[in-house]
């Protein structure tokens, strides 16, 4: 499975009319916080949108809500892979990333077969408080020496100049929370990323 080299993640659906028309092709839903009704209608808004611009959604952590909601693709965390029913997430047909940050935590990823595993914090972020220090570029190097195949998704205060060196490390792709949506014009960032990725890769 290929996985696009540019993989934005976004706290909100209305964020998407504003930046899938910049090329964006890999995006997930990360919304916290939420009651289920509303959390339902963000990952509907969020397909809805991707469908029209021909992206690929993931849904984070929410995993049967994907499957009421007929998406394809589920992103679960360490703690969210232990309470998930990962035959029924295949049995709908959804493929699997699945976060890992140490050598057990990979062994777990692997076990579930996901179609993904991400990799980080690779450097420091202002995203969310982290217990794991950052990973560093030779971390990269070594997972993907792991999973082989397997798509690699690297995560954790990129820039574009950052994402050279992991993708010469061996990520497959990069994902981007705050260097996109912090910055000043989100619009033009997301472009910028799309260029960069299309060109490195």
């Amino acid at each position: 499975m290929l996985l696009d080299p540019f993989y934005l993640i976004v706290d909100r659906a209305s964020w998407l009319p504003r930046l899938l028309p910049q090329g964006v092709k890999l995006v997930q839903l990360r919304a916290k916080d939420m009651e289920p009704p509303m959390l339902r209608d963000e990952i509907r808004r969020a397909r809805e949108a991707c469908a029209r611009y021909g992206a690929q959604l993931v849904v984070n952590d929410y995993w049967q809500l994907a499957i009421e909601e007929g998406c394809d693709f589920v992103h679960l965390g360490q703690e969210d892979l232990a309470d998930a029913d990962i035959p029924a997430i295949r049995a709908a047909g959804i493929k699997l990333g699945i976060s890992t940050h140490d050598e057990a935590e990979l062994e777990s990823a692997l076990l579930a077969k996901p179609d993904y595993v991400a990799l980080g914090p690779i450097y420091p972020t202002i995203l969310k408080a982290m217990r794991f220090a950052p990973q560093g570029l030779e971390r990269i190097r070594l997972w993907k020496d792991r999973v082989g195949a397997l798509p690699l998704v690297a995560i954790g205060g990129f820039t574009i100049e950052r994402a050279v060196g992991a993708f010469e490390a061996g990520a497959d792709s990069v994902a981007v929370v705050t260097d996109v949506l912090l910055n000043a014009d989100p619009e033009q960032r997301a472009r910028e990323w799309v260029v960069a990725t299309r060109e490195t890769v």
